[in-house]
């Protein structure tokens, strides 16, 4: 089983920064993509960010230029900085992690961006 934990959400004025954590733990297959995706209130969940193992990564259109992914493989760890947020940011940031043995979530963690 893998376990999933974030961290660094918070209340953050328009053009802010944060910086947010998710640290995997468990049996974890080498091969895998991590990344976060977002819900707000009413809205479907929608995919942020990814990075494999590898180093590839994806972004969301409405991110670009604002958000950037990065992973420590040795700690088993996936971080997403936040910068010139928006309000429309503001929602439930969830950590995921996909591998052949199966697709993880974390608790979730609030971002919310004051205007």
């Amino acid at each position: 089983q893998v376990q999933l934990v974030e961290s660094g959400g918070g209340l953050v004025q328009a053009g802010g920064s944060l910086r947010l954590s998710c640290a995997a733990s468990g049996r974890i297959f080498r091969l895998n993509v991590m990344g976060w995706y977002r819900q707000a209130p009413g809205k479907q969940r929608e995919l942020v960010a990814t990075i494999t193992n590898g180093g590839t990564i994806n972004y969301a259109e409405s991110v670009k230029g604002r958000f950037t992914i990065s992973r420590d493989n040795a700690k088993n760890t996936v971080y997403l900085e936040m910068n010139s947020l928006k309000p429309e940011d503001t929602a439930a940031y969830y950590c995921r992690l996909a591998a052949v043995e199966g697709v993880y979530w974390g608790q979730g963690t609030q971002v919310t961006v004051s205007s």
